[in-house]
């Protein structure tokens, strides 16, 4: 294969990452599951089963407890498979999800790892099978907001699924 070709598969592996972290945040169960495919697996420790159903797990969690979350990948290594139908790959993880309990406002901070599996068919990149490595976690009250203007911008659950 061409030097192109491996920055291609590189960077379609890329997106399917970035997909499934705008569907998680979005609350778009349907943007989660395009970025498995139909048979895959997820393991997120409370949750051990096929990734479509995982999606719908993951999101009507999400919308219930956080007002807002924000999915962060960091370093993301990707190994090709020779025949070029197949990778495996490490993402660093650092999500932030946004509790507000009667005006009492806490952010719960993930640190983790995806431990991915994907194929490539007809020319698509997806998850095949995902393991959602704990690092640690944290939970910090919100004492006071940044001194800025923030109720001036849109807030950030404006535009997730809330029909999901």
């Amino acid at each position: 294969m061409t030097e192109l070709a491996d920055l291609a598969d590189r960077e379609g592996i890329r997106a399917v990452a970035l997909r499934y972290c705008r569907g998680i945040d979005r609350l778009d169960a349907e943007l989660v599951r395009s970025a498995y495919w139909p048979e895959a697996t997820d393991d997120h420790g409370t949750f051990v089963g096929p990734a479509h159903e995982f999606a719908g797990y993951a999101v009507e969690r999400l919308g219930a407890g956080f007002v807002a979350t924000m999915h962060t990948i960091f370093n993301h290594s990707i190994e090709l498979d020779e025949d070029r139908r197949g990778a495996s790959g490490e993402i660093y993880n650092v999500s932030y999800h946004l509790r507000d309990e009667g005006g009492v406002r806490t952010v719960f901070t993930w640190w983790g790892r995806y431990l991915d599996r994907y194929e490539k068919r007809g020319g698509e990149w997806r998850i095949i099978d995902r393991v959602c490595v704990h690092e640690w976690t944290s939970a910090n009250p919100i004492d006071a907001p940044m001194p800025i203007a923030s109720e001036r911008f849109r807030q950030g659950g404006f535009d997730r699924n809330t029909a999901s």
